[in-house]
């Protein structure tokens, strides 16, 4: 005897594929679509970098990779990391407390000061350290006076240190401000030593701070190219690129594969370090410290950072900007199209991103769902990868598939600078994004506006104005990428930075005196964005 299915029984009966389709909103599958898309395009460097890897045959693979070099370079790489790492600690925390919980006199000033050096590239400060203090430096050969070399390892921990540690600075400083202060009073009025409060009070509230810049100073030391190849530094970055100069492409592909790990490694641990459950929330007010005699020493060593970071390298740069001693190398003279040929690269780079971002950050932004987040955080995956790494994957991409890609045109390497600097323009869209009242859409869609009709005159106009911060942020960035440029520039193409490291290879530091002075000037607007898009008070 047949049954017939009672009404409750069809109403619990699983939709169709068909009926599912039919439910699937069209303006919100595009987007989902077009952000797989991208974020596949994103990623796919990777997949070239690994399959050229595979290739190697794994007896030689063994042989290539078990060898004292490399483990030289493991540890040199390990040992600038660790101690970049370690050394930004101990002067951005210090400098956070000063600005935020002491009398210190002036502290929007000596914000500024502390945060500046920011601005300067590390490769920019390596060859005015070079070129001044190195070994047949401006000291030596002029007056032959004697001083501890800055170069090799040492020296690259040493400058790299001077340029990251406004990462720690800045991260803690936002923690010590938004922290609850009441605390700290609480264990003072316990008999609780300044010592003692920040140990068991401060600290933990404040770690995930310290953490974040940490981070940022480690990923920044392990994948800095520019300063360890100016100090003849043999670390992962500068080994990749000599090893891929002289054809040993094979090496270069399982470096840049070893390296990934060493990032993979710092993020899982960061991970854990930064965990936020002894964070609190609060004004930042709280008791202030009184330096008493102690005052003059801590503005004297704030004053000594910044004439070290900033007064030192634009001093020496300008000197070599208004001499002209010296054979004229016609090559190196600089030519107003090496600036526009930076330019040119730049503005390509920051409107592709802007379109790659736009449908990204808005499904991130409108869709709360594991598959948007996979996809937005898809997108970071170039941000993590040191550059050296995404130009030598694209060069395989290029040279293995598309010859005519690779040094022939600016395609490959405006997209190398869409894949590393695209988190930039994201970050910034969705928040725009994140921040739309519904209710403007509603109105919208009841004047009977289609879903493209109100994106144009409705959402558009209000995110535009975090699609054109992130499209600032990536021209800024761009304009100061080193090993990129170097790996990916197109035949008789000279920009800002390839006049520099041609400049520094030479020995010919003058010829670097006005593109570097040129990028000091566009670091700092970077930073000036920078800080307002993240929100960090400077007063």
């Amino acid at each position: 005897m047949s049954s017939t299915p009672t009404d409750v029984e069809t109403s619990r009966r699983p939709e169709s594929i068909a009926e599912r389709l039919r439910s699937v909103d069209p303006w919100m599958a595009a987007l989902a679509l077009s952000s797989a898309l991208i974020a596949l395009l994103v990623v796919s460097p990777m997949f070239w970098l690994v399959r050229e890897a595979a290739t190697v045959d794994p007896s030689r693979a063994y042989d290539l990779v078990v060898t004292s070099q490399t483990a030289w370079i493991t540890v040199n790489s390990v040992v600038l990391m660790v101690a970049v790492t370690l050394l930004s600690i101990l002067l951005g925390v210090p400098l956070a407390i000063l600005t935020t919980r002491t009398d210190l006199p002036y502290p929007r000033a000596w914000t500024v000061v502390a945060a500046l050096p920011l601005v300067i590239p590390s490769y920019i400060g390596a060859i005015a350290f070079v070129g001044m203090f190195g070994q047949g430096g401006e000291l030596d050969t002029l007056f032959g006076v004697t001083v501890p070399r800055v170069d090799g390892l040492s020296g690259a921990v040493f400058i790299i240190t001077l340029y990251t540690y406004p990462y720690v600075f800045l991260t803690t400083r936002a923690a010590l401000l938004s922290m609850d202060g009441s605390l700290v009073d609480a264990a003072r009025t316990l008999n609780a030593g300044p010592f003692e409060a920040f140990r068991r009070v401060t600290f933990p509230q404040i770690r995930p701070g310290i953490a974040a810049g940490a981070l940022l100073a480690a990923l920044y030391a392990v994948s800095d190219f520019g300063t360890p190849a100016f100090m003849g530094a043999r670390v992962f970055t500068s080994t990749i690129y000599w090893e891929f100069g002289g054809f040993a492409v094979e090496y270069a592909a399982l470096l840049a594969i070893q390296l990934i790990a060493i990032v993979a490694v710092v993020l899982v641990i960061e991970a854990g370090i930064g965990r936020d459950e002894d964070a609190s929330g609060g004004t930042g007010d709280g008791s202030t410290i009184r330096l008493g005699a102690w005052k003059w020493p801590a503005m004297g060593f704030v004053s000594t950072i910044g004439a070290v970071t900033l007064v030192v390298p634009v001093a020496i740069f300008t000197n070599w900007l208004v001499r002209s001693e010296g054979d004229r190398i016609a090559s190196l003279e600089f030519q107003p199209e090496f600036a526009l040929n930076s330019v040119y690269l730049a503005v390509l780079a920051a409107l592709v991103a802007a379109a790659f971002a736009l449908p990204v950050a808005y499904y991130s932004g409108r869709v709360n769902s594991t598959i948007s987040r996979l996809l937005e955080r898809a997108t970071y995956l170039g941000f993590a990868v040191p550059g050296i790494v995404i130009g030598l994957a694209l060069v395989f991409l290029g040279t293995r598939t598309v010859p005519s890609l690779y040094r022939d045109g600016v395609a490959l390497l405006v997209f190398a600078y869409v894949v590393r600097f695209l988190p930039q323009a994201v970050g910034t869209t969705r928040a725009s994004v994140l921040g739309i009242d519904d209710t403007l859409l509603e109105a919208a869609r009841t004047l009977d506006s289609g879903r493209i009709e109100t994106f144009r005159r409705v959402t558009l106009p209000l995110i535009m104005p975090g699609v054109v911060a992130g499209a600032v942020l990536v021209f800024l960035t761009t304009m100061k990428e080193l090993p990129m440029t170097l790996m990916l520039q197109p035949v008789g193409m000279d920009t800002l930075v390839i006049i520099i490291w041609e400049a520094q290879r030479g020995l010919y530091y003058r010829y670097a005196a006005i593109p570097a002075l040129l990028l000091l000037v566009i670091s700092g607007l970077t930073m000036i964005v920078s800080l307002r898009q993240e929100g960090y008070e400077i007063g």
